[in-house]
């Protein structure tokens, strides 16, 4: 009986190996592909190129730590990809049975953004992985976030930061209370439900999820996240 189970689980172990070269070998193919139909510089600088393409010296402080804090915490120390979000991310879709958790970095964000599609699938993920690994071989970090709030969506038609200031809040970025700031970062999440023109209610929730990640991390203390969150009840009192 043990030699029938031996034999079962190195079956199940080459199947497993053998599915898994497979995505990997179809996923660098796809990002082969991509690559080779448009250089990674030819989108860097069609990116550039947009009207409103705002630089991170024109955002505010708390607006940048704002997005690490709720989208890439490690983002100043990996090269592209993180390991221990993915294998966190990894356990929970496996428990979950679903792709409920992506584990990617502003660099592989980036590199859906301007070349890949938003579905859930292994080989795009694995295309993904091999175009962060060559956009952090050519670009610095403060590039990389630049870019990478650039090509985010921020609901209503506004795809960068100074559209999405001047659309939600009739301000130019760096005029931004610290209140709006943190309410901005957390869109792209899901600009269908917390752009605050949609449902102000989630978008209060999901800037409390943002202050959280600032506090958590050390950016902002307790006693500082309570401050914006009145700022806000000055604003929208009936909210």
């Amino acid at each position: 009986m043990k030699k029938v189970i031996v034999k079962v689980l190195i079956v199940l172990l080459i199947v497993g190996v053998s599915f898994g070269l497979v995505i990997v070998g179809t996923g660098y193919n796809m990002y082969k592909e991509a690559i080779e139909e448009v250089a990674l510089e030819e989108k860097v600088e069609e990116i550039k190129q947009k009207e409103n393409y705002t630089t991170l010296e024109e955002m505010p402080e708390i607006y940048k730590d704002a997005v690490i804090a709720v989208e890439d915490h490690r983002f100043y120390d990996h090269g592209g990809i993180d390991i221990i979000a993915i294998g966190r991310a990894l356990w929970n879709d496996i428990k979950a049975l679903s792709f409920v958790e992506g584990g990617s970095t502003i660099t592989q964000q980036l590199a859906k953004n301007v070349y890949f599609t938003q579905e859930k699938e292994l080989t795009r993920k694995v295309a993904e992985v091999f175009m962060a690994f060559q956009i952090e071989e050519h670009y610095e970090k403060d590039e990389i976030l630049e870019l990478y709030l650039n090509t985010s969506y921020f609901g209503d038609g506004y795809n960068t930061v100074k559209e999405a200031s001047r659309g939600y809040f009739e301000k130019e970025p760096l005029e931004l209370t610290d209140y709006e700031a943190v309410m901005l970062a957390g869109i792209p999440n899901a600009p269908s439900v917390y752009a605050p023109t949609q449902n102000l209610e989630l978008a209060k929730q999901r800037q409390k999820q943002v202050l959280d990640k600032l506090v958590k991390y050390e950016y902002i203390n307790e006693d500082e996240a309570e401050e914006i969150l009145d700022e806000g009840e000055k604003l929208f009192p009936n909210s």
